[in-house]
């Protein structure tokens, strides 16, 4: 028995669908900062007042650095996917906003890549997916590199002694992850057709050199943005360290925090964390890390998320979607 839906049921639900992906995005970001365990709302308020966070040079600069941050983004983006369709700036914010907030709840954004294909018609589909995984390994790239480098220059710096036994069964337990995550996708490749790779190869060297070099080139200005909003806010803080000593601990903790899987509204815990740590060896205070990992995730996250809920509630399918 096949059950069909008329147009205006399918629409109710389209609607009720959109309504509550924004429903939960605002619930996770509000329970997020109302029930934080290791950062009572109240002081971080309190705190961001005593260090001046407020005051209208500290608040347009960081907005300044956040804008330019999705900016360079969305002109990614659009450079991305002018390789098969010309879209206005316009259009490339409302995608990425939109497909942002739809993903919020997602682990490591994996949601993004569905999201941003109902903006385009079935047959471009799959290109889209590709491009967007494009964009995303380019700013991964960037991430490992400038990270490795400065976890490298962490460790000499700080003279930091590695149990080694703990080290070695680490290892070990990287190593079987790798060869079960390598048996699987040999798995999975075993049953792709040997044309349809080769149609994916095919695809990305079929990209201008010019794009390839865009897209790496953004993801660096990105990289090189959001990390001197996290020097800023420690500046603000009271922190009295050099830009390039800051930095070999910036870039380790975008390093190991993007390496750790997670659900987007959790990713300020997973930076907590992982930040808490790494500036206790220069004796940085706890809470004021807190508070500024809490910043920059509301600036760089939630921020973003409400106007991307905008798009998400205006969200219409492509005509040829609708039939």
């Amino acid at each position: 028995m096949v059950i069909s839906f008329s147009y205006k049921s399918k629409q109710f639900f389209f609607v009720l669908i959109k309504l509550s992906i924004v429903l939960f995005a605002f619930y996770f970001i509000y329970n997020k900062l109302i029930n934080n365990p290791d950062l009572d709302f109240n002081d971080f308020l309190l705190l961001l007042n005593k260090n001046d966070v407020f005051s209208l040079k500290n608040v347009s600069f960081l907005l300044f650095l956040t804008f330019f941050n999705w900016f360079f983004e969305i002109l990614k983006w659009q450079k991305l996917v002018s390789s098969i369709k010309k879209i206005s700036l316009k259009k490339a914010l409302e995608q990425n906003l939109g497909a942002f907030t739809a993903s919020l709840f997602t682990p490591n954004r994996i949601g993004e890549y569905g999201a941003k294909t109902f903006y385009f018609s079935s047959m471009d589909r799959k290109h889209i997916v590709l491009l967007n995984l494009m964009g995303n390994m380019a700013q991964m790239s960037v991430t490992v590199i400038l990270g490795v480098i400065g976890l490298t220059l962490f460790i000499i710096n700080y003279n930091i002694e590695l149990n080694h036994h703990k080290l070695a069964t680490f290892f070990v337990i990287v190593v079987v992850l790798i060869a079960l995550i390598g048996l699987s996708i040999k798995k999975i490749l075993l049953k792709i057709r040997v044309v349809y790779l080769q149609k994916i190869i095919r695809f990305i060297k079929e990209l201008s050199v010019k794009t390839h070099i865009f897209n790496l080139g953004l993801s660096f200005l990105r990289y090189i943005i959001f990390s001197f909003q996290f020097y800023y806010l420690l500046v603000i803080f009271g922190f009295s360290t050099s830009y390039s000593n800051a930095m070999i601990i910036i870039s380790s903790m975008y390093l190991l925090t993007s390496v750790i899987p997670s659900i987007l509204i959790f990713d300020v815990v997973v930076k907590g964390s992982v930040a808490v740590y790494l500036f206790s060896i220069i004796d940085v205070n706890q809470v004021s890390i807190l508070c500024i990992v809490m910043l920059m995730w509301m600036l760089n996250f939630v921020l973003p998320s409400i106007f991307g809920s905008f798009y998400v509630l205006n969200f219409n399918l492509p005509k040829n979607e609708t039939a």
